[in-house]
């Protein structure tokens, strides 16, 4: 039986579909099965080599991928909400209620995309402290750690605007006091409190920007980014090197050169 399915398997890869898609083969060497990540889609955006130890769970927790992960819950959540929800003054409450008591599942979805939410930020800061812990902020990774500092902005933005979109007292309360808070800011505060609002207070106008931020301008910022952070792992070696590691490299590259 197994004999069958590897020849079926042989087969299919020597099928001109197969080799139009996957065109170097997995092959044996280490040549072609770099060339198996350089040429995939998905998996040119990581390293074609990377160390073995940078790969075990006490080096990175796979924090990031985590994270990764609440992202794509968050979108596959967010996409569905979107169908039942209108960004308007007072139907936005009413199609929360209707989330609650009428749509199939509705509170289950709601409740999901708030954790994954929670979850995201949560993860991000964590990752980021483990990043610092470990010394990835350094040459040659330190653009790196700004595209990182960027999504964590991003996230909390993402988290934000979202707490808006409910429409109950608790959001737009907490939107006034974020607000007015903003508003404090020297010289630049009020002009940036009305481009947030869209006015002078937290009506329908904050909502429709809230919502255009939460749901299409900061989930595209975020993907982009997402993409040159991994592009970077990439042209940085991989994950960051243990630090007893590199600290022997460099003290028997030393010894070398003396």
């Amino acid at each position: 039986m197994a004999a069958t399915k590897q020849d079926t398997l042989g087969r299919l890869r020597e099928t001109r579909v197969w080799q139009s898609v996957f065109r170097s083969g997995w092959g044996d060497s280490n040549l072609h099965r770099a060339l198996a990540v350089q040429q995939n889609l998905f998996l040119h955006l990581f390293p074609a080599k990377m160390r073995r130890r940078s790969l075990d769970i006490g080096v990175t927790w796979y924090l990031g991928t985590l994270t990764l992960v609440a992202f794509f819950i968050l979108v596959a959540t967010g996409i569905p909400l979107m169908l039942y929800y209108h960004p308007s003054v007072p139907q936005a409450y009413a199609d929360m209620k209707d989330l609650q008591f009428v749509v199939s599942a509705g509170v289950f979805l709601r409740n999901l995309h708030r954790w994954a939410a929670h979850a995201m930020v949560l993860l991000v800061f964590a990752h980021m402290a483990r990043v610092f812990y470990r010394g990835a902020y350094r040459p040659p990774r330190e653009f790196n750690w700004v595209v990182g500092v960027v999504l964590l902005l991003v996230t909390l933005f993402l988290s934000y605007t979202g707490y808006l979109l409910p429409w109950d007292q608790l959001a737009f309360w907490a939107i006034t006091v974020g607000s007015n808070i903003l508003s404090s800011v020297p010289v630049m505060g009020l002009k940036i409190r009305f481009l947030m609002l869209g006015g002078n207070t937290v009506n329908a106008n904050a909502l429709l920007r809230f919502y255009v931020l939460h749901c299409v301008i900061l989930p595209l910022a975020a993907v982009a980014f997402i993409g040159v952070h991994f592009w970077r792992i990439r042209k940085d070696g991989g994950l960051y090197r243990d630090g007893h590691a590199a600290a022997r490299a460099a003290e028997s590259g030393e010894q070398r050169h003396g």
